[in-house]
């Protein structure tokens, strides 16, 4: 879990239009190795910090939100800069859509504050990345009551009911 002290964060785009701040520490850091993640990022991995939308403050150029295909095959909304095009972070339309935010650690001033909590779908992680002693990692996604803060798993518990509205309105089981 991330230390509370750090907050707020700020974070942006390489042009500086898109300029945001993260109000308080995310739920949990994946790190993320599946392969559409790979192929997204055009890297090994993703590195995304969970947090409620309402704890990001846009402070510059609001992001343009773009549809992109995902697994699921429900979709994931992409928040791009409009000018050099960097995903500042996404919303996975088959999770909790707009509330929550699943921002690009490496678009933060100082990224070296979230590293990552967890480590999912290794599985398909390229063979020579290691995996430091100590960091959890799956073969593929967890138990969250496992894995999670308590503090996190509050926070989510206070959020569900509009995550399963959501759901809800776009036809998709409830959590």
């Amino acid at each position: 879990m991330s230390d509370v002290s750090l907050f707020p964060l700020d974070g942006g785009c390489d042009c500086r239009s898109v300029r945001y701040r993260v109000l308080t520490a995310p739920l949990f850091v994946h790190c993320c190795h599946c392969r559409w993640c790979q192929r997204e990022s055009g890297a090994s991995f993703a590195l995304n910090a969970m947090i409620e939308t309402d704890r990001i403050l846009t402070l510059g150029t609001a992001p343009e939100a773009v549809e992109t295909p995902s697994e699921s095959g429900i979709g994931q909304i992409v928040a791009r800069c409009q000018k050099c095009r960097v995903a500042v972070w996404s919303h996975y339309c088959a999770g909790a859509g707009p509330l929550l935010s699943f921002v690009r650690v490496g678009t933060l001033d100082n990224p070296d504050a979230l590293p990552p909590d967890i480590h999912i779908f290794t599985a398909s992680k390229q063979p020579w990345i290691v995996i430091p002693a100590g960091v959890p990692s799956v073969l593929q996604y967890y138990e969250r009551e496992k894995y999670w803060p308590t503090e996190s798993l509050e926070r989510r518990r206070i959020l569900l009911p509009r995550i399963q509205e959501y759901r809800a309105s776009r036809n998709l089981a409830p959590l």
